[in-house]
């Protein structure tokens, strides 16, 4: 979906289809039909938007093939569908039985992490739309924060700037700009913004920048305006805003039942107390866990806010809730003012599949449904803001 921001500028709005991913090209053109063209329809759009997730092998596969590029942006544009964003995190099997760490690899001291990333642009400036003003890509924040020394950063840093050379290129070549933003997450070598100002300060702001996920941002118990200004103070641009609540248990003891019923085994779920918002090393044992199990194990002291994306429409059964006052807080500091703060929109809830039984889906109609009531959600909270929607036409330039 296009919403018109009052400085004239196009927002997109889209849902990330890594919560049903395909791990080839016909799954993917499958799912369209399964699940986008019936959220478009509920949407009553002419448009919805895509944050596509595409696995390495097909991401590999695409980039070297032109015209299989053509026939998916043809099956795209048959249905009403566009993508102007890709998530490059998770390089493949990400509704594997069991994900965990295996999500950051490969990470950014590889070549594969590089070369599955330049692919992704090739392939997404071929499905652009053609009057989108740009494209974006979501990725890790350089590793898993554990190994990592001077040596891997150094590594690290070597791989980022081939990553802005292949993007300048591919612009030389295309005239596309295709920007990959870092997200800091729970864990990593980047899990706020302060680490962000630190440690992703000499990237090339042309092409790369930031990924602000909102339900990563309320587990570091960062407050959206400071966090903004953090990044705006470090020159950090944000590509991409990750439109997303986290799971949250202001008195953990009373909540222990509850939070139970979120303990799966495919995904990490780290969890942060409220201490860790002023720590220097926000993941310290003493406020953090690394997953959800080990937090009730440990029993950490003070409320507690956890990485599980829970469906940003509804509230968790109490004593539970979710941190949808701080995504509201980040999208009001984005877009109540005079410019807007970014210009691409992803609902990215990719759990909906292991949700306790209760709250599950049963069928990919209701997966649908729920998909779309998220969708309608960020359209509501946007259009609050004074964002209106947009014909596919309008675009800001």
């Amino acid at each position: 979906m296009r919403l018109r921001h009052r400085d004239g500028q196009t927002v997109h709005l889209s849902y990330c289809t890594n919560v049903h991913p395909a791990e080839d090209l016909a799954g993917i053109v499958g799912q369209l039909d399964a699940y986008a063209v019936p959220i478009r329809r509920w949407l009553d759009s002419d448009v919805l938007g895509l944050g596509l997730w595409l696995s390495a092998p097909v991401a590999t596969a695409l980039a070297a093939d032109p015209a299989a590029r053509r026939r998916l942006r043809a099956e795209l544009d048959g249905r009403g569908l566009e993508v102007v964003t890709l998530n490059g995190f998770p390089y493949r099997s990400f509704q594997a039985p069991v994900v965990k760490h295996a999500v950051y690899q490969p990470d950014w001291t590889t070549r594969e992490r590089l070369d599955y990333t330049l692919d992704l642009a090739r392939v997404l400036v071929d499905l652009l739309p053609d009057d989108a003003a740009r494209g974006s890509i979501s990725t890790l924040p350089l590793a898993w924060r554990d190994p990592w020394d001077a040596d891997r950063a150094a590594e690290a840093d070597r791989r980022l700037a081939e990553l802005a050379t292949g993007l300048a290129e591919l612009h030389r070549q295309t005239g596309r700009v295709i920007r990959v933003g870092f997200e800091p997450e729970p864990g990593c070598v980047v899990e706020s913004t302060t680490q962000a100002a630190e440690r992703l300060s000499k990237i090339d702001i042309r092409w790369l920048g930031i990924c602000l996920d909102l339900a990563h941002l309320a587990c570091a118990w960062e407050e959206p305006a400071a966090a903004l200004a953090r990044l705006h103070a470090a020159g950090l641009p944000v590509v991409k805003v990750q439109v997303s609540a986290a799971l949250q248990a202001l008195d953990p003891v009373a909540a222990a039942d509850h939070l139970r019923g979120y303990v799966e085994p495919r995904f990490l779920h780290q969890t942060r107390a409220a201490a860790c918002a002023d720590a220097v090393e926000p993941a310290d044992p003493a406020h953090a866990a690394d997953d959800l199990d080990a937090a009730l194990a440990d029993g950490l002291p003070g409320a507690w806010r956890v990485h599980y994306h829970v469906p940003v429409h509804a509230q968790p059964d109490p004593p539970l809730s979710s941190t949808s006052p701080v995504l509201r807080a980040a999208l009001r500091e984005l877009f109540d003012g005079p410019v807007a703060g970014c210009d691409h929109l992803d609902v990215e809830t990719y759990t909906w599949g292991v949700l306790p039984t209760s709250r599950r889906p049963r069928s990919d109609v209701e997966l649908a449904a729920g998909i779309a009531a998220e969708l309608a959600y960020a359209r509501a909270e946007l259009g609050a803001l004074g964002l209106a929607p947009a014909a596919p036409s309008e675009v800001w330039s």
